[in-house]
């Protein structure tokens, strides 16, 4: 696939979760054929204008973002991607979302 993928990476700080996720998400993407991904990191709390400034195809979070105020993304919560455990299984579920968006 040669669009760019844009993803939204938000945790409590902007710093240390959503870096590892956004990391971790690109990495996994790119081994199911999403060689360009472009993500974009921020605090949970600057999420709603984030979202708003880039128009991401997904969004990925580790804290509590507000889902009634991002009802036109797609959001997954990804602490798997944090911890190791299901990591494989949730960049499944996000790639089938992807390839779901380009027909």
């Amino acid at each position: 696939m040669n669009k760019t993928i844009k993803i939204l990476s938000a945790c409590g700080t902007g710093v240390a979760t959503s870096t590892v996720a956004a990391e971790t998400c690109k990495k996994l993407l790119a081994e199911r054929g999403f060689e360009n991904v472009d993500v974009t990191e921020c605090k949970s709390i600057e999420i709603v204008g984030k979202a708003e400034v880039i128009n991401p195809d997904v969004i990925i979070h580790t804290a509590e973002i507000p889902l009634d105020q991002l009802k036109e993304y797609r959001a997954f919560r990804v602490l798997q991607f944090i911890t190791g455990f299901g990591a494989e299984e949730v960049a499944d579920e996000i790639a089938e979302y992807l390839k779901s968006k380009e027909d």
